[in-house]
């Protein structure tokens, strides 16, 4: 017996019985070198993600994209991902989240001390990876506090807890909506639909307050926000942050830093994190541009 769970990306197939696994790809060496750029390294018992030469490419074109990115997260970091446009941001960060769009081609990614590239994108959801996209799309017929209650729910089973019913999950999720400025008749809303573009980056917020997401991974949740709608989903994001979970965030723009402070800063640059610092590094750009990094 199977239930469909749908997402604003990717529509979901759970099913009750062991999932069929995907055969891994056979990796191609790669002739260039892989530059390694970590933050410091303290113990392994807090390690939440590690990335090892990893390398992707588009999986229709078989464009190369990534080449050699290298990057640790533990438990209680926030990790902020700059670069210029094409750098491969946003494919690092849809690689992460099994999206089909791309192939990986080389290296390696441990969460949790699982093998990432040898779950299915709805097991990563699961087992505690979100990722919020840059333009969320609409699910028309599908009420946010039903997506929002199948969702937890899922990951409730996951997690061996009893699932929680409609009147439950009310109780749950209300209070939730308070972190990201919204009203209660939000919930009655269907998904994304008319929604404005604040709206849908503090809808995308609200799913990881209430799945409880162990590492968020956040692409360009502040573009096409004006400085209020920002400060909104920048505070519900501070919100959620724990010493147990961890945060991804791709931005190009200080601003969104000033409102969320990471722990580290890489630079992305041909596919390749070439950089890894402070706030320093953001600062930087912002006065002189990539030049001064590059």
């Amino acid at each position: 017996m199977a239930m469909a769970l749908f997402s604003p990306t990717f529509s979901f197939r759970i099913s009750t019985s062991a999932p069929q696994r995907r055969r891994r790809r056979c990796f191609v060496q790669s002739s260039q070198a892989t530059v390694a750029i970590e933050a410091p390294s303290s113990s392994t018992t807090d390690l939440l993600l590690q990335v090892k030469d990893l390398s992707a490419v588009i999986a229709e074109s078989k464009q190369t994209i990534l080449k050699g990115v290298n990057l640790t997260v533990r438990h209680g970091e926030v990790h902020a991902v700059m670069g210029k446009n094409g750098s491969g941001k946003s494919t690092f960060a849809k690689v992460l989240a099994g999206h089909p769009d791309y192939e990986v081609t080389g290296g390696s990614i441990m969460y949790k001390g699982l093998d990432l590239l040898e779950m299915e994108p709805e097991e990563r959801a699961i087992a505690g990876l979100f990722m919020s996209f840059q333009s969320p799309v609409e699910i028309p017929g599908v009420s946010n506090i039903d997506f929002l209650n199948m969702a937890y729910n899922a990951r409730r089973r996951k997690l061996g807890l009893p699932e929680l019913g409609p009147i439950e999950f009310y109780g749950y999720v209300a209070p939730k909506l308070e972190l990201v400025n919204m009203k209660t008749d939000f919930l009655n809303r269907n998904v994304n639909e008319g929604f404005s573009g604040g709206e849908k980056k503090r809808n995308e917020i609200l799913q990881l307050a209430v799945l409880g997401a162990e590492f968020a991974i956040l692409d360009e949740i502040d573009s096409g926000l004006d400085v209020d709608a920002l400060q909104d989903v920048a505070k519900a994001v501070n919100g959620v942050l724990t010493s147990k979970n961890s945060v991804l965030m791709i931005t190009h723009y200080l601003r969104l830093l000033e409102f969320i402070k990471p722990t580290y800063i890489h630079i992305m640059e041909n596919g390749r994190i070439v950089k890894t610092g402070d706030i320093s590094i953001a600062e930087t750009l912002e006065r002189e541009g990539y030049k001064a990094i590059s």
